[in-house]
């Protein structure tokens, strides 16, 4: 299959909530353009509705103000379509949805000369003490757009003639792995503030396996699961003999315990977060399920871990915290330790594949 007839298929799938996983050089974006293609075909070639994408990252541009040495250093924004709807943006709709990645910087948008031509530029401040812009940094520059998304999703003037739907196209691009909770729980947001999606299709495509599986469990076995779970479909974009593929989840066999454990090797080798003990659990799970129980403290007995009942209830007790704000830290020493023990025990027993 090809890119278009992906997106004939996703058009005609019945759950209006659709999850993507898809693997490296697939053509996620393109997919997402032949969507919008499609879609614009069957509405008179008006939008039906509303995007985010690498063409959206790509209407930030730095201006580094080199004359004058970086005194006026700047994002623009690229002049589109959407200019005509940051009139209705504000700057405390941004920075509410900015405050839960906490960031270190403040920020003032810089209109146009005339005002109905939206906003020009955006200036960054370390403090309020210190009146000369800097640069952000690049993960901190993708975080930013993707907040100035999640509030234009927000401005009904935009979104009430593109209502059909939202695609969302890999959201954590440059973003470091703590933040992927914390952008989950930002689409999470975007799908409960909306109580129509009865008729109205949200559709997140991602290569990052942790989004793609925490959301997916948020999904279909969280506390809200009973109100999403019939309205949501899973599905994996992958390339088999020079030919696309949409599988829906539950159709083919999706090694992503594999990608998970591949992302855990190497945050071990690197800083483990609070949230790999999350990502941990859904391993202990996807293998109980394999071995016929669903409960991931037999696989913690398989594999020879004392105390079980003591290492499930730490696990247990972090995954259902809530970890999306001010939870993002290092795990503590005792925390680590379990987390290699179990880790270790893991590959040791049922000898995975990475490599």
């Amino acid at each position: 299959m090809m890119h278009a007839e992906i997106a004939k298929a996703l058009k005609e799938q019945k759950e209006n909530i659709v999850l993507i996983y898809a693997f490296n050089a697939t053509g996620k974006t393109r997919l997402c353009v032949e969507y919008k293609n499609l879609t614009k075909a069957e509405n008179g070639d008006q939008h039906a509705g509303v995007y985010y994408n690498a063409y959206s990252e790509d209407l930030f541009q730095w201006n580094n103000d080199e004359a004058n040495s970086n005194q006026n250093i700047r994002l623009e924004v690229v002049r589109s379509k959407l200019n005509r709807f940051h009139g209705f943006l504000n700057h405390d709709l941004i920075e509410e949805k900015l405050a839960v990645y906490m960031p270190k910087y403040s920020f003032v948008l810089n209109p146009h000369k005339n005002e109905e031509d939206g906003i020009a530029s955006v200036s960054f401040f370390k403090d309020a003490d210190d009146p000369k812009p800097y640069k952000i940094s690049r993960g901190e520059e993708r975080i930013f757009v993707w907040c100035f998304f999640l509030a234009l999703f927000e401005v009904e003037e935009w979104s009430k003639d593109q209502n059909a739907h939202i695609y969302i196209d890999d959201p954590v691009s440059s973003l470091d792995d703590h933040n992927i909770f914390l952008t989950v729980e930002s689409i999470f947001a975007l799908i409960e503030a909306d109580d129509n999606y009865l008729h109205k299709r949200i559709i997140i495509s991602t290569h990052h396996v942790g989004l793609f599986s925490i959301l997916h469990d948020r999904l279909l076995k969280g506390e809200k699961a009973d109100r999403y779970r019939k309205l949501t479909s899973a599905a994996i974009l992958s390339e088999r003999d020079g030919e696309l593929h949409l599988v829906k989840k539950d159709q083919d066999v999706f090694l992503y315990h594999l990608q998970l454990l591949q992302l855990l090797e190497a945050a071990q080798k690197g800083q483990l977060q609070r949230y790999h003990i999350v990502l941990l659990r859904q391993v202990l799970e996807s293998v109980a399920s394999f071995l016929g129980s669903g409960k991931g403290g037999l696989v913690l007995d398989r594999i020879g871990v004392t105390d079980k009942a003591a290492v499930m209830n730490m696990i247990n007790s972090l995954s259902h915290q809530s970890p999306y704000q001010f939870r993002m830290s290092d795990l503590p020493g005792p925390q680590i330790g379990v987390f290699n023990d179990v880790f270790s025990k893991l590959m040791t027993t049922y000898r995975f594949q990475l490599h």
